[in-house]
């Protein structure tokens, strides 16, 4: 068992989890919670981010960061923040993310934007502004972590029109392995999760439409991609156990996108 926990311990880490209030980002909260990590989760809204950690702070220690990472003043918000707390981060999960759905002839620049500002910009953007928190958390025995929630639509193509979404996806699995190359020699690691059908908000009106039987017929392993799915893969790349991986882009997805 010590061994195990060794291998796949995070007890202790400093984890900050972009758009956490909700989803694959508040499941992989009370997943590092439960596993020993200091967590602090970041939304847009205030008062979700808030009413998260009020129900997950009886896991462990978890800190509300509210900001809106898609700005420059809202990433500087945030960095601040989190400074006020520590003063290393040794993972960084880049969940928030944005979609946008629209015919090709309808498809709004704003709309385009709106993805890109969040899913591309921010992204890097954020990592750039947190660099000198994950340099001073940082060992070549065990470096700190980027961890980027990106998609399968971004190894497949999508059956709805969302453009952007995919696309911007597609940048960040690029984006990823690029900085993996540029920040292995600071210690620190950059590896993408690409979740499959995950049962979030932006799939409910599909669920309910088709229905999940329908949904997970193409998938191999006959079921949607869950909350346990998404927590495994985070504190493995987090892990010991993931410390000489980088550059990777990991489908969380039952088969879905590399069998089909």
């Amino acid at each position: 068992m010590d061994y195990l926990n060794d291998l796949f311990g995070v007890s202790g880490k400093r984890v900050l989890i972009t758009g956490g209030s909700r989803g694959i980002g508040y499941a992989m909260a009370e997943g590092f919670l439960r596993a020993g990590a200091k967590v602090y989760i970041s939304s847009r809204d205030a008062a979700a981010c808030n009413e998260a950690v009020a129900a997950l702070q009886p896991l462990g220690h978890c800190v509300a960061l509210p900001s809106n990472v898609a700005t420059a003043e809202g990433r500087m918000q945030l960095v601040e923040q989190l400074r006020a707390h520590e003063a290393a981060l040794d993972v960084l999960i880049n969940n928030a993310g944005a979609l946008w759905a629209a015919p090709l002839a309808e498809y709004p620049e704003s709309g385009w934007d709106k993805v890109y500002d969040l899913n591309v910009k921010g992204v890097f953007f954020l990592i750039q502004a947190l660099l000198p928190m994950l340099e001073a958390a940082a060992t070549p025995a065990d470096p700190a972590r980027i961890i980027n929630v990106g998609s399968i639509n971004a190894l497949r193509i999508p059956a709805h029109e969302t453009y952007a979404y995919s696309s911007s996806k597609a940048a960040v699995h690029h984006l990823t392995r690029h900085l993996a190359a540029q920040v292995a020699s600071r210690s620190i690691t950059a590896n993408v999760i690409a979740p499959g059908l995950f049962p979030s908000k932006l799939l409910a009106a599909d669920i309910k439409r088709k229905g999940e039987e329908v949904l997970v017929a193409p998938i191999p392993l006959k079921r949607l991609t869950g909350d346990l799915d998404m927590v495994a893969a985070a504190v493995y790349l987090a892990s010991k156990a993931g410390s000489y991986l980088t550059g990777v882009v990991l489908p969380v997805d039952g088969g879905l996108a590399t069998t089909v």
